[in-house]
């Protein structure tokens, strides 16, 4: 059954998303906040993510997938219109949690509606084409930042755009998953199932929650320009989109973890290079499109790692909120960690993402364990 309406719907919540993401940073970077308070209002984001994964479930299954989508949807444009209001960056970090909770319930109910009609010898493609989409509509969202529109236009544009994407998702003819009483899964449990998995998404969620919050921040304190700040945002984030097809194939048929391994490590060294070498702008480009290859590929392979190992459980939504809930973990220490790192030294801002990155690399050719079990 075709799923392409569900494709359209997560391209415009995205387009919103990458759009506000980077915008508010830049805002309170301008309005005169230090790195480390804006690291923890950006921190507020990921942990309403965090509750999202704890308590999103339960409207799920009360409601149905289309119909919670409607009231998270709901949530995220009052938390967008409400940025209009009135400036106060305590209030402000209360509308980043509200919005955290709605956008990362929307994914849950996508990525687990996606999962439902996909198989292990075809996840992993499908899973590339959402995460193509949804970067390609996060790019967008950097280049309408680059026309250095006003902040009311930027909140009123993300509304309009989660809003089309509920239209999308209201009158879409794909049957809803059918949800039957299941097995719960902790992440102690889905850490003994699936390790790889689970290690996978904390810390692609790190890097993509340091992407979106923090590095604007870096990039604007060295280049001084909204432009250089957008164009280096858009350029990463397409070579995440280019990677996604083959990386995709290439786990269907050498396996989720050596793609794993290389991501890890390719990041790493892309890191250390962004770290002592970037003096130039085209430079900083290009490791930055070189970067995004492998870094927006961490979270999609670990989602289909884990449903590669748990799908006969058919859980797909607790599935999806356990794996989400370990990235929002990721992303909520992103901004604290890496805004306390800049309020300090810019020059270490890429070697923490390094270290992070060799992490992973590490675990997934040692595979977690020794013997090489089937649950490695």
């Amino acid at each position: 059954m075709p799923i392409s309406s569900l494709f359209i719907s997560i391209a415009f919540l995205a387009t919103g998303y990458g759009m506000l993401m980077t915008y508010i940073g830049l805002y309170l970077k301008q309005a005169g906040l230090s790195e480390i308070a804006i690291g923890v209002i950006n921190s507020a984001f990921f942990l309403g993510a965090l509750l999202a994964a704890v308590f999103s479930q339960k409207v799920i299954v009360s409601v149905g997938h289309a119909r919670s989508y409607s009231a998270f949807s709901a949530i995220m444009v009052m938390a967008f219109l409400g940025h209009t209001l009135h400036y106060n960056p305590w209030f402000w970090a209360g509308l980043r949690l509200m919005s955290g909770f709605a956008f990362y319930a929307l994914l849950i109910v996508l990525e687990s509606w996606l999962n439902e009609k996909s198989s292990s010898a075809d996840r992993g493609r499908v899973l590339a084409v959402y995460t193509v989409v949804f970067f390609m509509a996060t790019a967008i969202g950097q280049l309408i930042l680059g026309l250095d529109v006003s902040s009311h236009v930027v909140f009123v544009l993300g509304s309009v755009l989660v809003l089309a994407s509920l239209f999308l998702v209201a009158i879409t003819r794909i049957s809803q998953p059918q949800l039957k009483p299941f097995e719960r899964y902790s992440l102690p449990k889905v850490l003994h199932i699936a390790p790889l998995a689970l290690v996978g998404s904390i810390i692609g969620g790190f890097f993509v929650g340091g992407f979106y919050t923090m590095m604007p921040i870096f990039v604007l304190n060295a280049y001084q320009q909204q432009s250089v700040v957008a164009a280096f945002m858009a350029i990463t984030i397409l070579g995440g989109l280019l990677a996604q097809w083959p990386v995709g194939s290439l786990s269907d048929h050498y396996g989720r973890r050596k793609l794993l391994a290389w991501a890890g490590l390719f990041s790493f060294v892309i890191c250390l290079l962004l770290a002592l070498l970037a003096s130039q702008t085209w430079l900083f480009y290009l490791l930055g499109f070189l970067l995004g290859t492998s870094l927006f590929s961490i979270y999609p392979l670990s989602v289909a790692r884990a449903n590669d190992r748990l799908d006969d459980s058919k859980d797909l939504v607790e599935i999806s909120r356990s794996l989400l809930f370990a990235y929002g973990i990721g992303s909520f220490l992103a901004p604290l960690i890496l805004g306390a790192i800049l309020g300090v030294s810019g020059s270490l801002f890429f070697a923490v993402l390094a270290l992070a990155a060799l992490l992973l690399g590490g675990i997934a050719i040692g595979r977690l364990c020794p013997s090489g079990g089937a649950h490695c």
